[in-house]
């Protein structure tokens, strides 16, 4: 069965009868469903949902004062954001018809089995969090405004995609649901996660984790901790970190490199709400938010058979895709700027000014290594910075070097480019195929060019000039 965590609405049961109120709430507490209310006298609902704290309602149909229909239909008009599901004494198909055609979102007989009614909640509470969310969601993006800016303080964009982006997170911070995090690397996606945890209205701290290279023993230990004795070196108890993120935000980095035993135990973590520490037979809820991040195709790992489909498709609820940093050109010059204040002020150094052909070159680039590469570029440039204006030999170094180590193809560093060539082209096409690409990627900047190239940029402007005539 699936649990799911207490929601952030009330549950509101309605009924005369005092121990079926007190039994449908140990029921649901043992479900881990604890925000309830309850109210023995149909009169007063409406007063209670005027506080605007209810998203569901369980509503018994024969009661005195007010009818259960009466009250159904009352509800619907007057609160439709109120889920309502009816518990009755009665197993009728036509009063079960009936009730939901005036709203109901389902009904129950009160005598069906403890599992069913429980799952039956948990459904409408899921579908009352999604169209919530649904809602939040449009007013945010119909709005192109948002509420709590300065959650994205640490991300530096201007990019229209990216405040798609934090519209959407604004929308989907608070839900309970998982959130997946997709993107190159180094693109920043433990940022969007702290940012998602500001806004989530947790009390709790974000524990992160890189679950890369963990075995299944180790995964499990790390995420559940163990009891004293549990095994071998186990001297200690040590609580894992999914108890360590109780209340809070729990981020599981580099998600695609769990094997097929530690995908499970995250899926059955998800599905029950519950886990056991190593060398325990007693379950501890989840209360943690779980985000949970890669960079590669779940999508497709999941068609060859690598990635459980059913943990995807768990993870997959709410998802985020931050664009890499060749598709973000023009954050270059803030994110330049960025790095450079924070460089100086780390290395001990007054801020350099860059010079202008420096945007023009990195915008020729592609960045495999996204924003984390930029960063690690100006670093090593005002590391070794003297004049007042930055020198663009280290960024032209830093981008040789990229293309000679073979991002993208298998030539090793130094290796005869022309080794293999069945036909070798001539020096003059070999030349001009090399001049035409440099001022490709210069976008026409012959300064750059003629760096790339090794060469003047007199140099390069009369071989220009040759070409034109």
């Amino acid at each position: 069965m699936t649990h799911s965590p207490s929601p952030d609405f009330k549950i509101l049961l309605v009924d005369d009868e005092q121990a079926w109120l007190r039994s449908v709430s140990l029921i649901l507490a043992r479900a881990g469903i604890t925000n309830i209310a309850t109210c023995t006298d149909s009169r007063g609902v409406m007063d209670i949902l005027a506080d605007g704290e209810v998203g569901l309602v369980l509503l018994d149909l024969t009661m005195p004062h007010l009818a259960g229909e009466e009250l159904l239909a009352t509800i619907a008009e007057r609160h439709p954001e109120v889920t309502t599901i009816v518990v009755s004494g009665m197993n009728q198909l036509e009063t079960a018809v009936r009730c939901m055609k005036l709203g109901a979102f389902d009904y129950f007989v009160k005598t069906v089995e403890e599992d069913r009614l429980v799952q039956g909640i948990v459904r409408a509470i899921r579908m009352h969090q999604l169209e919530r969310e649904n809602r939040v969601m449009s007013d945010r993006l119909l709005s192109r405004e948002l509420r709590h800016p300065t959650a994205f303080s640490d991300i530096v964009t201007a990019d229209p995609a990216m405040h798609a982006i934090f519209a959407y997170i604004e929308a989907v911070a608070q839900s309970p649901q998982p959130l997946l995090i997709t993107g190159d690397s180094g693109v920043g996606k433990e940022l969007v996660a702290r940012a998602v945890h500001r806004l989530s209205g947790k009390g709790g701290p974000l524990v992160s984790v890189n679950v890369a290279g963990l075995d299944d023993n180790v995964f499990a230990d790390t995420l559940f901790g163990h009891l004293r004795g549990s095994f071998t070196g186990a001297d200690q108890a040590r609580r894992g970190m999914v108890e360590e993120a109780a209340g809070g935000t729990l981020f599981l980095d580099e998600i695609g490199d769990l094997s097929i035993a530690s995908q499970m135990k995250l899926l059955r973590l998800l599905q029950e709400g519950e886990y056991f520490p190593l060398g325990s037979d007693r379950p501890k809820r989840l209360s943690a938010r779980i985000i949970v991040a890669t960079h590669q195709n779940l999508s497709a790992k999941g068609a060859a058979g690598q990635f459980r489909r059913d943990l995807y498709y768990r993870l997959r609820t709410h998802r985020i895709k931050i664009p890499p940093l060749r598709e973000r050109l023009g954050d270059i010059p803030l994110l330049v700027d960025h790095f450079l204040q924070k460089a100086a002020q780390e290395l001990g150094k007054k801020k350099p000014t860059p010079p202008r052909e420096l945007f023009q070159l990195l915008a020729s680039y592609s960045f495999p290594g996204n924003i984390r590469e930029l960063r690690s570029m100006i670093y090593d440039a005002v590391s070794v910075h003297r004049d007042r204006v930055l020198s663009l030999e280290s960024f032209i170094a830093a981008i040789g070097s990229a293309a000679t180590s073979g991002e993208g193809t298998q030539r090793l560093p130094g290796e005869n480019i022309f080794r293999g060539m069945e036909k070798l082209p001539t020096i003059t096409d070999t030349v001009e195929q090399l001049i035409a690409e440099a001022m490709d990627r210069a976008d026409g900047n012959q300064t750059i060019a003629a760096r790339l190239l090794g060469i003047s940029q007199p140099a390069l402007s009369k071989r220009l000039s040759r070409r034109e005539t």
